[in-house]
């Protein structure tokens, strides 16, 4: 697949650049272009990042780096089967547990919710760090709701990084499942609260909280297309009148236009009539005018 000239593959993480120094210079060059793809297409264009993860893969399937992107690529197109094997490829090469949430996300994605939750509840867990046990947690709060268990969710989402009025990467993920699954039990007020929060505290729009809150309150957005349109069929609707307008005008003037013909028929038939003048003046002018010219 063709690499935009402006991809230079230095793009990557330092970590990963020194993952590939085992390879062979140009080998290494090529492995990280396609990282750098994988990165940049992963949210836009899920397929179009995993065409380029397979590359990758198939340059340098023994590098972890390739494999964890590899793993993500196939996560974000659901592949759960595919991406799992890829998590679970890079953490025996490294023995780290940070791909230990998402392929426990893997697993309700496969719909097995108990092994998540069976996860969730291992030693691994308490090797991550904040970040990791937060993402844990919502993952396990998600394997409760796919078991339909609602408030064993709601408790599970329950912590002190929930109550903490210090904003944190994590932090509108955590209000927003909050609220979402609040509003599934039926606590709509609550619910409401904590999407407000979410609002609050979510900078970078990852989530649709906002969204979600106006809907609860009831506000509707209008496209602003199908205003144009709406406009539009007022303006056509105008055109028609003034087109209505203009056509009896024509008809009214057509009428004038006749009565006027029809007037001036009656003028020539009443001149017919009357005895015609000859132009004998206008003659003699001429004749003069030509001895005029003789002389």
């Amino acid at each position: 697949m063709p690499i935009p000239e402006d991809v230079t593959g230095e793009e990557i993480d330092k970590d990963v650049r020194q993952e590939l120094l085992s390879l062979p210079k140009g080998l290494a060059e090529d492995v990280s272009k396609n990282l750098v793809m994988v990165a940049r297409l992963i949210d836009e264009d899920p397929e179009g990042a995993y065409a380029y993860s397979k590359i990758a893969l198939r340059l340098a399937s023994r590098v972890a780096a390739v494999r964890e992107a590899a793993g993500f690529a196939a996560y974000a197109n659901q592949k759960y089967s595919e991406a799992l094997a890829e998590f679970r490829a890079a953490r025996r090469m490294t023995g780290s547990v940070d791909l230990w949430p998402v392929m426990a996300d893997c697993e309700r994605g496969l719909g097995r919710p108990e092994k998540a939750l069976e996860m969730a509840g291992a030693p691994e867990v308490h090797k991550l760090d904040k970040a990791g046990q937060v993402e844990m947690r919502l993952v396990a709060a998600g394997a409760r709701r796919d078991m339909e268990q609602l408030d064993a969710a709601i408790v599970t989402l329950q912590s002190p990084e929930l109550a903490s009025n210090t904003v944190q990467p994590w932090t509108a993920r955590l209000r927003y499942a909050y609220a979402d699954a609040l509003l599934a039990a039926g606590r709509e007020d609550e619910a409401r609260e904590w999407f407000a929060k979410a609002v609050e505290s979510d900078k970078d729009g990852s989530t649709d909280a906002s969204d979600r809150l106006a809907e609860m309150d009831g506000v509707e957005f209008v496209d602003a297309f199908v205003e144009d349109e709406d406009d539009s069929d007022v303006v056509d609707a105008d055109t028609d009148a003034d087109s209505e307008i203009d056509d009896e005008t024509s008809v009214a003037d057509e009428v004038d236009v006749d009565d006027e013909d029809d007037d001036n028929e009656d003028d020539e038939d009443d001149d017919e009539d009357e005895p015609v003048a000859e132009p004998t003046v206008a003659v003699e002018a001429k004749d003069d005018d030509k001895d005029d010219d003789k002389n």
